[in-house]
C-alpha cells in the first residue's frame, strides 16, 4: 500500500532534472512554492482517483469501492471505523441535481464504506441557507435515501458544539467550534459537489466543510466565517478538523454563477482522494480552472497538501481525458484570471 501523503526526500539532481525543474519554475512561483524549495526541500505528494459515471444510474458504490482500492484504502483500514459523510446540501430543490450532492452518491458512499467493514456510517450536514434542515432533506431527495436505507442523520446546525484551538491561524479566530459528532467518529469524509463559486472561484471538498460549522454558533449563511474571510476560514477549518477523505460529485456539476444560481454541466466524474487540496486541484483542472489562482488552494499548497500537477499521482482516468471546462462569468471578480491556460 502506498503512503497517501508523504514527504519526498531530495534526490541528487542531474543536469537534465535541474533544467526540467527550471521549466516548471513559473508555475511554482505562482503557487508561492519557491524554485529553491523545489530543488532542495522535501515535498508533499498525494494520489487522486478519477472515475467516470455518465449518469447517476451508474453503480456509484462499485465506482467508489474501486477508488478506495486504487488509493490503497484497504478493508483492514476501514474495519470497525465510524464514518461521517458530509454532503453538500445548499437549497431544497430535488429537480436541480447540480446544486446538492446527489442522494445516489450519498447512498453509494454509505454502501462502499459498509462493504469495506465500517462499523457505522452517518450522514451529517448543517445547511447554510436554510434553518429548516428537514425541508432541505425532503426537497433534495436525500430524505428518501436515508429512510429507505436506515441511514442515521445529524443536523449539525443545532448540535452541541465542542471548541478546539484554531490550528490554521489564517483568520483572527483563536478557536473554532465544531459539532460534537466530529469527536465521536473515526473518519470525516467530505462528500462535496463540483461547482464554481461567485466568491471563492470554486467550491469543492475543502469549501464543503463550511457546512460542518454549526449555524447556532456561526449564523446563516455562516456569517461569522464570511466576515473573517472565506479563503482564510476554509484553511482554518481544514487545518483544524483534519478530514480523512474526499469524494466530489461531478457527475452533474454547476458552472457559471455558483454555488446556487449557476447552470448544470455534465462532467461525468467522481473525484476522490485522501488529501483534500490534491483532490480539489485535480477537480479544478477538470473544470478548466487553474488551482494556483484559487486563493485557498494556493495557500494550502505544501502546507495541507500538494496542488502542483507533478506532485499528484493520478489513478483511474487522466484529468485531461475528462477535461470539461466550466463556464466562468467575466463580470464576477472571483472568476477573473482563473482559467487554466
Amino acid at each position: 500500500m502506498t503512503t497517501p501523503l508523504t514527504h519526498t526526500e531530495q534526490p541528487t539532481l542531474s543536469r537534465r532534472q535541474f533544467l526540467q525543474a527550471c521549466l516548471v519554475g513559473g508555475g511554482l512561483a505562482v503557487s508561492g512554492f519557491s524554485l529553491l524549495h523545489w530543488l532542495t526541500g522535501p515535498r508533499l505528494t498525494a494520489q487522486t482517483f478519477i472515475g467516470q459515471a455518465g449518469t447517476y444510474s451508474a453503480d456509484i458504490a462499485l465506482l467508489i469501492r474501486r477508488g478506495l482500492q486504487e488509493l490503497g484504502v484497504t478493508p483492514s483500514e476501514i474495519k470497525g471505523k465510524r464514518i461521517l459523510l458530509k454532503p453538500n446540501l445548499v437549497e431544497p430543490h430535488q429537480s436541480l441535481s447540480h446544486i446538492n450532492t446527489h442522494p445516489l452518491v450519498v447512498r453509494g458512499a454509505v454502501e462502499a464504506f459498509l462493504h469495506q467493514g465500517a462499523a457505522s456510517v452517518v450522514v451529517a450536514e448543517g445547511p447554510g441557507h436554510r434553518h429548516d434542515t428537514l425541508l432541505v432533506l425532503e426537497e433534495s431527495g436525500l430524505a428518501d435515501v436515508l429512510y429507505e436505507d436506515h441511514i442515521p442523520f445529524h443536523d449539525l446546525n443545532t448540535m452541541e458544539g465542542v471548541t478546539m484551538p484554531n490550528l490554521g491561524g489564517h483568520t483572527k479566530l483563536t478557536s473554532l467550534t465544531f459539532p460534537r459528532v466530529v469527536q465521536e467518529v473515526d473518519w470525516v469524509v467530505s462528500l462535496a459537489k463540483m461547482k464554481t463559486h461567485h466568491l471563492a472561484g470554486a467550491t469543492l471538498s475543502m469549501k464543503n466543510f463550511f457546512g460542518v460549522m454549526p449555524g447556532n454558533y456561526y449564523g446563516w449563511p455562516k456569517n461569522v466565517l464570511h466576515q473573517v474571510g472565506i479563503p482564510q476560514s476554509i484553511l482554518d477549518i481544514n487545518a483544524t478538523i483534519k478530514p480523512h477523505f474526499a469524494i466530489v460529485d461531478g457527475v452533474t456539476g454547476m458552472e457559471g454563477d455558483g454555488p446556487i444560481m449557476g447552470t448544470p454541466i455534465q462532467a461525468g466524474v467522481l473525484v476522490m482522494g485522501r488529501n483534500l487540496p490534491a483532490v480539489d486541484a485535480t477537480c479544478c483542472r477538470i473544470m478548466g480552472i487553474n488551482p494556483h489562482q484559487i486563493e485557498y488552494l494556493r495557500k494550502a499548497d505544501q502546507w495541507l497538501g500538494p496542488i502542483h500537477e507533478s506532485l499528484i499521482e493520478q489513478r483511474g482516468e487522466s484529468w485531461r481525458y475528462v477535461y470539461h471546462p466550466f463556464k466562468l462569468i467575466p463580470e464576477i471578480p472571483a472568476h477573473q484570471g482563473i482559467r487554466l491556460a
